[in-house]
């Protein structure tokens, strides 16, 4: 059961350029390979949508599955951005903003994506040194 699994979840829209980009940035700076990943296109990715009641098409946003929680959004993204090696954690302060207000510029980047970085006829096919990470 995908619920068990004790590492947090990221999903993510697996022919989105930016969000692939994204992906990579965080598979680069989570040096202790703290996070495990799903497209929000695979049956993992799918099976978990349902779990937490989300739409399964027309995908806008990032999740993070984290102790049978679900974030998503700009929550999700900051509490990811904690995690990180670097400068990356010092992001974090913005989760005191309200939601309504960080999500804003979410929506704005999120609604964009396919504009700004594109889009793949597929999901990434991961290295075998990251597949590991991924459901």
């Amino acid at each position: 059961m995908l619920l068990d699994i004790q590492n947090p979840i990221i999903l993510f829209d697996g022919i989105c350029n930016v969000c692939d980009a994204s992906v990579k940035f965080i598979l680069a700076r989570d040096k202790s390979e703290k996070y495990l990943f799903a497209s929000l296109q695979s049956d993992a990715g799918q099976e978990l949508l349902k779990k937490f009641g989300l739409p399964t098409e027309k995908f806008k946003t990032f999740a993070l599955i984290e102790n049978k929680q679900i974030f998503t959004k700009s929550t999700a993204a900051l509490k990811v951005a904690k995690e990180l090696s670097g400068v990356w954690k010092f992001f974090y302060v913005f989760i005191y903003l309200p939601a309504p207000f960080r999500d804003f510029f979410y929506d704005l980047v999120s609604k964009n994506r396919y504009l700004i970085g594109g889009k793949k006829h597929s999901c990434m096919i991961p290295t075998p040194e990251i597949k590991k990470r991924f459901l």
